[in-house]
């Protein structure tokens, strides 16, 4: 049986924006080469927050990334591996299939370092032909004055992002969606077609 496809997800952005809490989430539905879940089904382990059931976030170590994660999607199993701005190996060095820009929903100079220096380096760093999102995280933390999802829609159609999402890892809210997207995104890089949008910026 041949190997799955292996796809390369890189997430960018300031420190404590949130990216580690995120792929923490749900650890038992993630092992490293280890678990296979249907992420289309929706009785999921994805549906259930930490929030709610009482259990705390592990903690990810950094030496140990890439975190590999076994999916199945489309009927097919996918491996993605996924590396942030602390990986041991440097993240300018990586090719990835797909970039995250990540930032904080409630602190608005995490999106400002997305334009001015997570998107640059991406363009810097890394082949233009795949998909860019751009992931607001700390979801549960948003007040009136704080970035609306519209005004970080059109930072994202500035940037020209294949996506935008938004979610809360501490509270579950909208996680299992995004990591749906993210995970069609990431599926799709692996055809002819490839995992960019056919036009203009997507919204979860």
């Amino acid at each position: 049986m041949a190997d799955p496809p292996e796809v390369t997800i890189v997430l960018l952005g300031d420190a404590e924006v949130g990216k580690s809490m995120l792929l923490s989430y749900e650890p038992p539905l993630y092992r490293i080469k280890a678990a296979v879940t249907d992420i289309s089904n929706h009785d999921s382990r994805l549906s259930q927050p930490h929030a709610n059931d009482g259990k705390s976030l592990p903690l990810l170590r950094d030496l140990d990334q890439p975190f590999v994660y076994d999916v199945r999607l489309f009927n097919r199993p996918y491996r993605f591996e996924f590396s942030d701005t602390a990986s041991p190996r440097n993240y300018t060095l990586l090719q990835p299939d797909v970039v995250l820009l990540c930032y904080d929903i409630s602190n608005p100079s995490s999106l400002k370092s997305v334009k001015e220096r997570w998107s640059k380096e991406v363009h810097m760093y890394y082949e233009t032909d795949r998909p860019t999102l751009l992931l607001g995280l700390k979801r549960d933390l948003r007040t009136e004055k704080m970035i609306s999802p519209l005004d970080a829609y059109c930072v994202a159609q500035e940037l020209r992002c294949d996506r935008y999402l938004e979610c809360s890892a501490l509270t579950g809210e909208l996680v299992r969606e995004v990591f749906e997207d993210i995970s069609r995104t990431a599926a799709m890089s692996t055809t002819e077609r490839g995992g960019q949008s056919d036009g203009g910026c997507g919204v979860m």
